[in-house]
């Protein structure tokens, strides 16, 4: 179904259906309790209130990545420790905050769920696109420490936007690690969290049910979203951008329509955020995608499959049905982490052309070097994001790590290759420039040909091998 098709069903709702109705049908709540010998006063079976506080914990660990004054800050470090893998007590939401009229509902973490950490759900697998074999954990941790020290979370010398870097790899990390290889996979299985079991002793859901609450948890995306177009949710996480209000974001978030956001059911998030933005074409131009919608509608329909079984254990046909849900949700939700790599990647490019003419000039390029850093750290946070998956992505995640490398090339062509024991950079010399110009079109024909993007934003023109020429490159390039 498309987005267009979606929102003519909700126009048609309102004119024969209740308010209550259309709820029904078109928003991610209100799901009655359906276990079996609930005894407790909860009258409806949706919970992902944790997933929610770690979105807030992420956005508040950016914002404090991107605080440092450039020399050793063991506080700063302290309090990133706090939101990455504390669990403590009276956490500020450092982001979101209150804009105008758009006004926040919560403004501490336990408002929305108490003791949740980031560290304990990021992938633990070996980050093999960056040095030393850490693993996610321990790569968001080393970041977080370089991060502590560093100016607004820049390091020119090397190359690194820490904040960029956390960000988009822990949106991959943990969100989308957690959904797609956790909650949408193994504990899909019939003899994980059973439909006729509580998921935990004294809770209103059963297994199944919270199961795949939790994985639209963190998609982030707001519970009305059927309702609203992709522009609308992508507005919610903008609090309104510059073509649009503080209280026009209001008006697509507020839900119940009382006057305030509650992050919990009514903000945007990362993973939608980034969906809403390809579908809206907010990055560039569109070729139709339809990613938000298609992954909220697959979610609803889920859960509405799991509630059609009355606290029962799911039939083989249901469970089946069930799968292939899951299997929309994960396939478009690796082509949103392929869409933001293929992005960056031409945003990359387009810097280094940029670099290139100033420095033809003897011009001062010290602006445009601090976008060319911000852009590569999500290039790099996204591509990384992309291999925490269910599907091991083997021969497209080594070429797509080597293309990009450790670090990006700057302007006097050394580049980082790897990292002391100490945890200090490794600095070499790297290709040339048109060279790594070179990888990032085919960093962009990797994710057309492996994942299938549509969107395309800012996309390089030219073929491989007429950039080859254009480029001045060598056999080296070829070598991805």
């Amino acid at each position: 179904m498309t987005k267009n098709t979606l929102l003519l069903a909700a126009g048609l709702s309102f004119g024969f259906l209740s308010s209550a109705a259309v709820a029904e049908e078109m928003v991610y709540t209100g799901f009655p309790v359906t276990l079996s010998g609930y005894t407790g006063k909860k009258t409806t079976s949706v919970a992902y209130t944790g997933q929610i506080a770690r979105h807030v914990l992420h956005d508040s660990l950016k914002k404090l990545a991107a605080s440092g004054n450039g020399k050793p800050n063991q506080a700063l470090k302290a309090q990133m420790l706090s939101y990455y893998k504390g669990k403590d007590r009276g956490r500020a939401i450092l982001a979101p905050k209150t804009k105008g009229p758009f006004s926040l509902k919560q403004s501490g973490v336990d408002e929305i769920s108490k003791g949740k950490d980031l560290a304990g759900k990021t992938y633990k697998g070996t980050i093999t696109g960056m040095p030393n074999g850490m693993t996610g954990p321990e790569l968001v941790e080393f970041w977080i420490d370089k991060a502590s020290s560093s100016n607004k979370g820049v390091d020119k010398a090397n190359g690194y936007n820490y904040a960029q870097l956390i960000s988009k790899f822990v949106m991959g990390a943990v969100s989308y690690n957690q959904a797609v290889d956790n909650y949408l996979d193994e504990k899909l299985a019939a003899d994980k969290n059973p439909n006729d079991k509580p998921y935990k002793k004294g809770a209103p859901y059963t297994g199944k049910e919270h199961v795949w609450d939790e994985a639209f948890g963190y998609f982030g995306t707001p519970a009305h979203t059927l309702m609203l177009t992709p522009r609308n949710v992508y507005e919610i996480a903008k609090q309104g951008s510059k073509s649009k209000k503080p209280e026009d974001a209001l008006t697509y978030a507020d839900h119940n329509k009382d006057g305030k956001v509650d992050l919990k059911t009514e903000m945007t998030f990362g993973p939608a955020y980034y969906a809403a933005g390809f579908d809206a074409s907010v990055y560039g131009k569109s070729n139709g995608t339809d990613y938000l919608h298609t992954i909220t509608k697959a979610f609803l329909d889920g859960r509405k499959l799991i509630h059609s079984a009355k606290g029962k254990k799911l039939t083989d046909a249901q469970r089946a049905s069930l799968k292939r849900h899951a299997a929309t949700i994960s396939s478009n939700w690796q082509k949103v982490l392929a869409e933001a790599t293929y992005k960056y990647a031409g945003s990359v490019y387009k810097d280094m052309v940029k670099l290139k003419t100033i420095m033809d000039a003897n011009g001062d390029t010290s602006k445009q070097l601090k976008k060319y850093i911000k852009h590569w750290g999500e290039l790099k946070g996204f591509s990384l994001a992309l291999q925490t998956g269910n599907e091991n992505l083997g021969e497209t995640a080594t070429r797509l790590n080597r293309m990009i490398g450790f670090g990006p090339l700057m302007p006097n062509l050394s580049q980082v290759v790897d990292i002391d024991r100490k945890g200090n950079y490794v600095r070499d010399q790297g290709g040339t420039w048109g060279e790594y110009m070179l990888h990032m079109a085919k960093v962009q024909k990797l994710m057309v040909d492996k994942f299938g993007v549509q969107a395309r934003n800012n996309a390089i023109s030219g073929e491989i091998g007429e950039l080859s020429k254009k480029l001045g490159s060598g056999d080296s390039a070829e070598n991805d």
